[in-house]
């Protein structure tokens, strides 16, 4: 629910610029501030270790309120593209006591099975990042109303039922001390930085392949003069990373997260690379394509989450989650504009190929040698 938020502008473009006369090719831009915001706010929770200070169910709640009056505001008449420039990064600053904080929160309840608590809640991640688009796709009219005032909506309800309905779980611990140092002693784990590197690669690939979805469908339909449903299928190929994440995190239970965090950077790494060749085939293999893309893409996810968590420090858990968010975050805005450019100033399809770069960094990564530790400070 309350990130239903994160790409709700993405789902509405075409509406946003004639409400407001923006620039039509501002996706990327607005992409990349919610991001910058993002990034922004999990520097200053890293920094101050907010969520292991604090109890993680208020800071959730309270940013997710905050999120759900900014998004809001996209709706006043008065937006310029400055205003809702500042609207979308106040919304990513806040998408920093969410995202992060819950997985924060599913930690503090497992420490047994955490990959696969962590397969459920990054798959509601997913469905909150693809949600908007089935939005769009069931307003009659309107829709700019309707996708920001449901989204809205739903992130306020879920403010309210995790500020007041989940407890504090069994291995939480709150009162850390200020400590900025602690950032960079994180790093001296084998293990910790493993994890962190491989979910570095994961996020070069991830949100920008989200935020082009529908671009990707709508290149497909020029060039093949076809004519599928952006909004629907874009939120289907979004949305199916849910049963990815999910079937990944059932699968810990046989196999390690590190296992299955590699098997889904290869099957996406097959992916970057093939999409070009699949640009030319007949919708019905096409769709299944696209299918299989969205769920590599996402399913390594909440295993690398897993990981760094259970190679974190143990009093600054929710720190050390939300300094890789931070950092990985940070990547994606290089690869939204890397990739912004490229297929604004080249016409060749292989431009597509620069996602490839993080799977395969990643799996790099992860494919090294090492003696894990745990740090207990």
């Amino acid at each position: 629910m309350c990130t239903s938020v994160w790409f709700a502008v993405n789902a509405i473009m075409p509406e946003l610029t004639l409400a407001y006369q923006i620039p039509k090719n501002s996706v990327g831009f607005f992409t990349s501030i919610i991001q910058f915001g993002f990034i922004i706010g999990t520097l200053i929770f890293a920094v101050w270790s907010i969520s292991d200070r604090f109890l993680a169910t208020k800071v959730f709640m309270y940013c997710a309120l905050v999120s759900a009056l900014s998004n809001a505001g996209l709706l006043l008449s008065f937006n310029t593209f400055t205003s809702i420039a500042l609207l979308r990064f106040i919304t990513g600053v806040c998408l920093a006591g969410i995202y992060p904080v819950g997985i924060k929160l599913a930690a503090d309840h497992f420490k047994n099975g955490l990959g696969r608590a962590l397969g459920l809640l990054v798959g509601t991640l997913v469905l909150g990042t693809a949600i908007p688009h089935f939005f769009n796709y069931i307003a009659l009219k309107d829709s700019l109303f309707i996708v920001i005032g449901l989204t809205s909506t739903l992130s306020i309800i879920g403010a309210l039922l995790v500020g007041f309905f989940v407890p504090n779980g069994a291995y939480n611990k709150t009162g850390a001390q200020f400590q900025p140092k602690v950032m960079f002693q994180m790093f001296t784990s084998k293990g910790f930085k493993k994890a962190s590197f491989g979910y570095f690669g994961h996020m070069w690939e991830l949100y920008t392949f989200w935020a082009f979805v529908p671009f990707f469908i709508g290149l497909y339909n020029r060039m093949n003069h076809a004519d599928l449903n952006i909004s629907l299928w874009a939120f289907i190929i979004i949305g199916i990373g849910f049963v990815s994440c999910v079937w990944g995190g059932l699968l810990t239970a046989k196999y390690s997260s590190q296992l299955v965090a590699k098997v889904s950077l290869l099957g996406s790494l097959i992916c970057c690379l093939l999409f070009p060749l699949f640009l030319f085939v007949p919708q019905f293999l096409f769709i299944p394509f696209m299918l299989i893309w969205g769920m590599f893409v996402i399913s390594d996810s909440p295993q690398l989450s897993t990981l760094v968590a259970q190679s974190a420090p143990l009093t600054y858990k929710g720190t050390a989650i939300t300094l890789v968010n931070c950092i990985g975050f940070s990547i994606t805005i290089v690869s939204i504009q890397v990739l912004s450019y490229l297929q604004l100033y080249y016409t060749s399809i292989l431009v597509y190929w620069v996602l490839a770069i993080g799977p395969a960094l990643g799996l790099i990564y992860l494919n090294l040698k090492d003696k894990t530790k745990n740090l207990e400070y």
